[in-house]
Parts: structure tokens; sequence; C-alpha cells
């Protein structure tokens, strides 16, 4: 089997056609990969800023076409087109009863489900979607219609859940309320788009590169600028010039979430998006928590719930309220995954995808 492997945290990740996925045990399913976005987080993980256990299979935003049942597995059935998620929910600890199975740890990744070179290799977030095939939980394995291309499913897996469900279940943010966004990488572009659903205005884009402030325009955004002009753009662009009702950092580095909180008004609300290091700390005094009445919420997968989001998000982006097909800048094959990573620091791409 192909797929891309990382063998050394910093190094350059490899293609291999010396992977051997097993079969699926009791739980599991195996899941023929046919689109498998690129993901920043699939960066960090290959440089050390997120754990991730070596030798490496990344990948973890894609969807296929499910070919095998486990023992004891009545569904998906063999043939049925999936999203992968990689939070699957149990269904029936407190929080998934609690309406909040994005937070669910009641389903363990995988045992080593790949073979790299005769030894166990992991699958990144237990889902590993940088190969030709992968065994993951049932749970993990979201069904969706036939009629649904693999590539438009694929970013629904990560990228549009976490950013669209920034603002709408995390934040829940009201229509006529004023938004920022720092960081118009994929994820960032689809919190401009949850922005744009709920009719927020005004919304503004903060990114270091004109070419993703042109892309933030095209998704929603009404007002874009560079980081240097958001000190005048909070000025003119929010009542008194204190701030935006709610920000959204979607970079993960203390330095960013700082600029949101500041650049949120008193009473608003600043929500972290970015999948930040743990080494990575952020202060605050006890004064300005206190005296602002700030809120900080973190976003961990939008807030969702797979088993029903995922639909929803579809349902959206047939009614042409939300523009997939135009996150997807290029197809790449396994080969290119080291380019696209390269290419992430440009600000040209916003999803690049290996299609298979």
């Amino acid at each position: 089997m192909r797929g891309v492997i990382l063998r050394e945290i910093g190094k350059p990740v490899e293609v291999s056609d010396d992977l051997t996925v097993r079969r699926p045990g009791p739980g599991e399913v195996r899941v023929r990969l046919r689109a498998a976005g690129v993901c920043h987080s699939d960066l960090s993980m290959c440089e050390g800023r997120l754990p991730a256990r070596l030798p490496l299979v990344p990948g973890h935003e894609g969807a296929g076409e499910v070919v095998e049942l486990g023992p004891g597995v009545s569904g998906p059935p063999v043939g049925t087109r999936v999203i992968l998620s990689w939070i699957p929910p149990c269904g029936g600890c407190h929080l998934c009863l609690g309406g909040q199975p994005n937070l669910c740890v009641s389903v363990p990744p995988p045992a080593p489900t790949v073979t790299f070179e005769g030894e166990p290799a992991h699958a990144a977030l237990g889902v590993g979607c940088f190969a030709e095939e992968t065994v993951v939980d049932a749970r993990a394995a979201v069904p969706i219609p036939d009629d649904v291309p693999f590539d438009v499913a694929a970013v629904v897996g990560c990228a549009v859940l976490t950013g669209v469900g920034a603002v709408v279940n995390t934040a829940r943010v009201r229509p006529g309320s004023s938004v920022l966004v720092i960081g118009c990488g994929g994820v960032g572009i689809n919190v401009i788009q949850g922005a744009r659903l709920a009719a927020a205005a005004p919304i503004l884009a903060v990114d270091p590169f004109p070419e993703k402030l042109e892309a933030a325009r095209a998704f929603g955004a009404t007002h874009v600028t560079t980081p240097d002009g958001l000190g005048e753009a909070i000025k003119e662009l929010t009542a008194g010039g204190g701030g935006f009702d709610y920000a959204f950092e979607v970079v993960g580095r203390s330095a960013t979430i700082r600029q949101a909180w500041r650049a949120t008004r008193r009473g608003g609300t600043t929500v972290v998006v970015g999948a930040g290091s743990a080494e990575d700390l952020v202060s605050f005094s006890a004064a300005e928590l206190f005296y602002t009445e700030r809120r900080l919420v973190g976003c961990l997968y939008g807030s969702g719930d797979v088993r029903t989001d995922f639909g929803r998000l579809l349902r959206l982006w047939r009614a042409g309220r939300l523009d997939l097909d135009g996150l997807i800048t290029r197809r790449i094959g396994l080969g290119d995954v080291g380019a696209a990573f390269a290419e992430m620091g440009s600000g040209a791409v916003i999803r690049s995808l290996v299609t298979f």
C-alpha cells in the first residue's frame, strides 16, 4: 500500500509503497481513501508543535468508502461513502449525553493499523488519511449521501466543521455582531464563512499575506487588513473604538491570542480556534479578567457533533450558502504532500487536496 510516512520529527515526510494495513478488528471498519485535505495541524505534528508518535502516517481530514467491516460491526455497510472524524463520539458518556460529543474521550484510537517496513506505524489522530487505506473505529466513519463528491466531503471533515462551528456552535454569534478573524488559512476562511452565515457585520479579516486577504473578501469578509493596521481598523469599525463583539484567533500562538483578546470589547468573547503548542503559554492579569468581563473560550472541532453537523454543512453547501468547492486551491498526489506543507507559509493556498 502507498502512503506518506514521517520517520523523525522535523524531517521531511516521504512516500513509501511499503505500508501494509491490517484487517479491521471488532468495532472497526476499513476505509479506502478517495480524498484528503492537507491541514496545518498535520504540519504541526510533523514539526513537533503538536504531539505525535513515530513513525507517523499524517493526515486527519479525509473521505472515502467503506470496504470491510470488522467482526460484530453492522455498519456503515460496505460501499458507503463516509467522512472520517478524528474525534468519534461514543454516544453514551456524560459529555456526549450532555451535548458536547466533540469533547468525548471514550473512544480510544485503534491499535496500530499500519506496518511500515515491518514495524508498527501510527495513524495521525487515529485516522492517518495520507495513505490509500486506513482502519478506524466504526463510529469515526460518518455516512454521507452517495452523490456528495469526495473532495467536498473531505474538507468538511476538519476545516469546515472547525471554522463554521466556531461561529455557530461555540460562540453562537448573533446577527449584526462585529466579528474579527485573525488568521485566514483554511480554517480561518471557514470562520469567515460562518460569520457570514450568522449575518455578522462588520467582518474583519487579519493576515500578513495579501493573497489570503483577497480570499477572505471572496468568502465573506467585509473588511481586511494586515496586522499592522488592526489598531486603526478597531477605531473605524467598532462602537466607540472599543473592540469587536467576537474575536476569533485561528493561528494557535500566544501572541495572536493576546492580540485577539485586546481587540475584543468589554463583555465580548475571544475564541481560540488555532491548535497551539503546550509550551506556548498565554498570560492574563487577574485584574483584566475581572474588570473587562471578556470571555475567553476554547474551541475544539467547532464544538460540533459529527453525527449531525456533517450533514448540516452539506445541506448548506447544496443550498449555495457554503462555498466548499472554492476552498480547494489545488489537487495533488501523495508525493506532493511535502511541497504542500512548504506552500502553507506562502499564502498562495487555502487547501491542497490529495486525491487518490
